[in-house]
């Protein structure tokens, strides 16, 4: 069984019914109870949490990915294949399926783990292969080696490691909400009275498992979701019952997750998918009622350049680039107008060491020339050192809001991703602070 990076799904089909697909003891009648009745021991047993009932087109990619990993567990194969299995789990939730994993091996199961999280791939692995461009470059032993001699090998040269984040003094609030509401597609109340605020020269880390309203939130804050009730503010300015475009003239910048199939359009050219969201503009208009290809080629070729993306051609489709050249196309386009706010939701996920290095330093470089950034992220090592403040969500709600990320641990924040409010062990947080002489705030 296989657990796909881009997940095999029938998105018009319910979570059970594609939990079902391909099984061999399959009668011609179905038995839905007998399907839901496994579905739920494996949910119990492992953790996983997502309805059997809900058609797979309503759930976000993290759910998605739980669904891919449920018809594996199901399955029981001999051989499971594990492409970026942890990417919506908490780090209580990686270690269980860690423990799984091994007590599949120890059953004489073999285990191909797929990661581009290093520590994950030495912490499970026995034996380690790294691939570059397509070829084996060279198979160790996990006991052998070390996280940047993997990182080495992979992209061919030395990788720091260490994240070159300089202090910053926030300024004014850039993007602030108040007693949000949103409802997501299945109809269900998915943020339920967030309030936050992000300012000038400053990241917000937003941790929480997939699918506890962080693509609604950010939909919304976006444009691109109507909300129930509260305000949304961009530099001062309501922004309640505006478009998407609003947005967008205020400042705005956002990295979707999908990068295929909502920020690019795979079939279209690179020239294409920069004028998006900027076609209606002066400086890409002719006669106002005309596309000015010319100026867009040109624009193009600049950020192409600038933004480091490895292309055929810029008439060339978008689908024939790399995951990471894709990443660094839609990053051209929605950061070359250093936007006042960018919300980027998981913007390394899928991405080499390499790639990943080149959208971090990019982000970081957009808070120092003085963006308010958002940044929702599953890995929380990403969030923990790449944050000045962090915000946790869930079920739609703000679970607490640390002021200094340093102060807390992955086990703290998975409590918190999993439902227990900060304020329940804030006391032992805000001694520790005291202790080091540095200030914890939380709420």
């Amino acid at each position: 069984g296989m657990v796909h990076q881009h997940f095999m799904l029938v998105p018009a089909q319910s979570v059970w019914e594609n939990v079902a697909l391909g099984l061999r003891d399959l009668p011609f009648i179905p038995d839905r109870n007998r399907v839901i009745g496994r579905i739920e021991s494996i949910r119990k047993k492992y953790g996983i949490h997502v309805d059997p009932l809900a058609p797979v087109w309503q759930l976000s990619i993290g759910e998605q990915q739980r669904v891919a990993i449920i018809k594996m567990l199901y399955r029981e194969a001999e051989i499971l294949i594990l492409d970026e299995p942890t990417a919506v789990l908490t780090p209580q939730e990686s270690k269980a399926l860690f423990s799984t994993v091994r007590q599949m091996v120890d059953e004489g199961h073999g285990i191909i783990f797929i990661s581009h999280k290093l520590d994950e791939v030495l912490e499970v692995s026995d034996r380690i292969t790294i691939l570059r461009k397509g070829k084996n470059v060279v198979t160790v032993a996990a006991s052998k080696t070390t996280k940047e001699s993997l990182a080495e090998m992979m992209v061919g040269r030395k990788v720091v490691f260490q994240i070159g984040k300089t202090l910053q003094n926030p300024g004014r609030v850039v993007v602030e909400t108040k007693e949000l509401f949103v409802i997501g597609d299945r109809g269900r109340m998915k943020v339920n009275g967030f309030s936050f605020d992000v300012r000038k020269r400053e990241i917000l880390g937003l941790a929480g498992i997939s699918g506890n309203g962080q693509e609604e939130l950010c939909e919304a804050l976006a444009g691109m979701r109507k909300t129930e009730s509260g305000t949304i503010q961009i530099d001062g300015f309501p922004m309640d019952g505006t478009k998407a475009r609003d947005f967008q003239r205020r400042g705005v910048g956002y990295i979707p997750a999908d990068r295929v199939g909502t920020g690019l359009v795979t079939g279209m050219n690179l020239r294409e998918n920069i004028a998006l969201r900027k076609y209606w503009r002066k400086e890409f208009t002719r006669f106002r009622f005309f596309v000015h290809w010319e100026n867009i080629a040109g624009r193009t070729g600049q950020l192409v350049e600038r933004f480091g993306v490895v292309n055929p051609g810029l008439g060339y489709p978008a689908r024939m680039l790399s995951g990471g050249n894709l990443q660094k196309l839609m990053l051209a386009r929605e950061l070359s107008d250093d936007p006042r706010a960018v919300i980027a939701v998981q913007p390394t996920w899928g991405l080499d060491v390499s790639a990943t290095q080149f959208v971090r330093e990019t982000l970081l470089d957009q808070r120092d020339r003085g963006a308010a950034i958002l940044l929702v992220s599953d890995d929380l090592d990403e969030i923990l050192s790449m944050s000045d403040r962090i915000a946790v969500i869930h079920d739609g709600k703000l679970m607490g809001l640390v002021e200094d990320p340093d102060r807390v641990t992955e086990e703290q924040m998975g409590l918190m991703m999993a439902g227990s409010p900060l304020l329940e062990f804030a006391a032992n947080l805000a001694s520790e602070g005291e202790s080091t002489g540095k200030a914890v705030a939380l709420q």
